[in-house]
């Protein structure tokens, strides 16, 4: 055993910063528009090493850090992450779990493994026990803002960088939705895999009818038609949509029992976790040996450069969504970000320890909020 390893290393510090980073474009989806995005960051030092997590989220994600979870992971091991993760469980009892307090343990899951990756000098893609060599991508964005030609270019730069499949926003004017549709269609050939999202904005039999009509263009992936609370509405989507179109929800769950519900349910033909939302890489592991038991794929939603890490980790892993918000903001937070290869997939760097990414203290500054 490595003599570091050989005793525990108590967690030093807990800190949270918040940076509200304005869009490049007026941006929206079916159900709702913005010009900023919030990122809140996380460290965590122990035997001189530093952690790094971070969530999107609003500033309360700094309060729930700072009030209720550092207490709790300050003198404890560093090196046990899963351990400190059941604290933070336990400590948050009276606060209610989904939302904000999800988002401040997944940031503060995240640092410490990091940090326990550092500390041991390992990358963390090994640490978490690869079973891929890479998270292959999608590339996302499309906003119903967007006119048709910033639409098209968008999703041809993907396919131009060799990332095999593309996803648009649906839904905010559905009669608009089948133009803007043909176009993207056109415009990426037929060899790339379109993919929709409504983000709820659709009743139910409104989201078959748009369904059938996106059949019309090959679309094989329909992201939450309905709200991804109506399990019925998804379920029903899923035994009366098209054939070869996969319904998907499931960015929006935040512990196990949601995710649990949905697969109960039927309610999706592929699963979407969020590992800055689902109670960080510990929940979204959990949340995939939900997937594993069902041999159900689970899709990875966004933030990819923590994303792409956990992804190698996942058996039943489908994809993960690079959001062209977060893949601009990541590369302006963060040194040692990495870029998908040429056949559409994310290799993290395993020569370098942790997750690999390096804070730009100086260039987030003046974005600062708390």
């Amino acid at each position: 055993m490595s003599p570091r390893a050989s005793a525990a290393i108590p967690v030093e510090s807990v800190e949270a910063t918040a940076y509200s980073i304005p869009t490049d474009a007026p941006e929206s989806d079916g159900t709702f528009a913005w010009d900023s995005t919030t990122l809140v960051l996380v460290t965590v030092t122990a035997g001189g090493q530093v952690g790094t997590g971070y969530t999107y989220g609003g500033t309360a994600v700094v309060t729930v850090v700072e009030a209720e979870l550092a207490g709790v992971i300050k003198q404890r091991d560093a090196l046990q992450p899963p351990a400190r993760w059941a604290d933070m469980q336990h400590a948050v009892r009276n606060l209610g779990k989904p939302g904000v307090v999800a988002e401040a343990i997944s940031a503060v899951d995240i640092a410490l493994w990091d940090l326990r990756s550092r500390l041991l000098d390992e990358p963390l893609t090994i640490a978490l026990g690869a079973v891929h060599d890479g998270t292959p991508v999608y590339g996302s964005g499309g906003f119903t803002s967007y006119d048709n030609d910033t639409l098209c270019a968008q999703l041809c730069g993907w396919v131009e960088a060799g990332i095999p499949r593309v996803k648009m926003k649906v839904g905010r004017d559905p009669e608009a939705d089948r133009g803007r549709v043909r176009a993207a269609r056109a415009a990426i050939g037929d060899d790339t895999s379109l993919f929709v999202d409504a983000n709820g904005a659709y009743a139910r039999k409104q989201a078959l009818l748009w369904a059938q009509r996106f059949a019309e263009c090959d679309v094989r992936w329909l992201e939450e038609p309905v709200p991804s609370d109506d399990l019925a509405g998804l379920h029903a989507l899923c035994v009366q949509g098209p054939g070869g179109m996969d319904i998907a929800a499931g960015e929006y769950g935040y512990h196990l029992p949601y995710f649990q519900h949905m697969l109960d349910a039927q309610a999706v033909d592929c699963l979407q976790a969020d590992v800055t939302r689902a109670l960080g890489i510990t929940g979204v592991l959990k949340v995939a040996a939900l997937c594993d038991a069902r041999g159900m794929e689970l899709s990875l939603h966004c933030a990819p450069q923590i994303s792409g890490q956990v992804g190698t980790a996942i058996w039943q892993l489908r994809h993960l969504e690079y959001f062209h918000d977060h893949v601009r903001i990541e590369r302006l937070a963060f040194d040692g970000t990495i870029d998908p290869g040429p056949d559409g997939v994310l290799r993290p760097d395993r020569s370098a320890p942790g997750h690999g990414l390096t804070v730009k203290d100086a260039d987030l500054e003046r974005f600062r909020i708390a």
